[in-house]
């Protein structure tokens, strides 16, 4: 593949998807941002993600919802942190879970453990249902 890894960042927040794609870009990486699960889903079918900085609370289809299309490292972000969102998370295999507001470090250290890992460069795994529907 000829293309660097993306880490894509899906957050409906418009001021944390600036945020991130700042901080991820100044570290080093390829970095794009999606308001919503749908747009990154449309993006995907193109792109291809080394790791998904992923909000948990999200309009139309959450976080969770998209990871179980994914087979990608994601780092989830929120700011609704509960314990049944913590175990649902803990279960899923995410690479982590930060709540909001975190600094930068906490944030890059999360995308570097994901990458590292290996599972690199990974798109959808599910059925494409719903994706470029309106």
């Amino acid at each position: 593949m000829d293309a660097a890894p993306v880490i894509a960042i899906v957050d409906d927040d418009a001021s944390v998807r600036r945020s991130l794609l700042r901080v991820v870009r100044s570290a080093g990486y390829n970095a794009e941002a999606f308001a919503s699960a749908r747009a990154f889903l449309e993006w995907l079918s193109t792109g291809h993600a080394a790791c998904l900085v992923l909000d948990v609370q999200m309009k139309e289809m959450s976080g969770l919802d998209l990871q179980e299309r994914l087979a990608v490292p994601i780092v989830f972000i929120t700011a609704h942190d509960d314990a049944p969102i913590r175990a649902r998370i803990e279960k899923s295999g995410a690479a982590a879970l930060l709540r909001k507001p975190f600094d930068a470090a906490t944030v890059l250290d999360a995308i570097r453990r994901a990458v590292s890992n290996g599972n690199v460069d990974q798109g959808p795994i599910g059925p494409r249902a719903g994706v470029g529907e309106t």
